[in-house]
């Protein structure tokens, strides 16, 4: 049943799904649809699960990307560009501007799982939207 119920959401969202470097990261692409009153952008959903204290590397996103992102269990730390880092909870969203580097991107827990859901807004034509960030 699990099998089919996999098979049946890739066939639905096109879900890919990518490991981070440490393993205890999953992002999976869920939802991707032109925005028809919008021509050569559309909407990309991103659900981001991080085991107990997982973590993504520093990285960036297309320069057409506007992503909003929503906390749906856990906590995540998160800074973007030289900003603070903070810390957003269950039910908290934050943004990423086009060209924002996201330097920290993890579990707030050691014991506990996460994840948030990132929306984004993006040419259509961009295939990769998680991209390393190289100083």
């Amino acid at each position: 049943m699990k099998l089919l119920l996999c098979a049946l959401a890739f066939a639905l969202f096109g879900a890919t799904t990518a490991r981070a470097d440490d393993g205890n990261a999953k992002v999976t692409l869920v939802y991707e649809h032109a925005l028809p009153n919008v021509p050569g952008k559309s909407i990309k959903g991103v659900l981001v699960e991080y085991g107990p204290g997982g973590s993504s590397a520093a990285h960036t996103h297309p320069t057409s990307a506007f992503i909003y992102a929503t906390v749906l269990e856990g906590a995540i730390r998160s800074q973007v560009n030289d900003g603070p880092e903070r810390t957003y909870r269950a039910g908290e969203s934050f943004s990423e501007l086009p060209g924002d580097r996201h330097g920290v991107s993890a579990n707030a827990s050691t014991t506990e799982k996460a994840k948030l859901l990132a929306v984004f807004v993006v040419d259509s034509g961009e295939r990769e939207i998680v991209l390393p960030y190289h100083k």
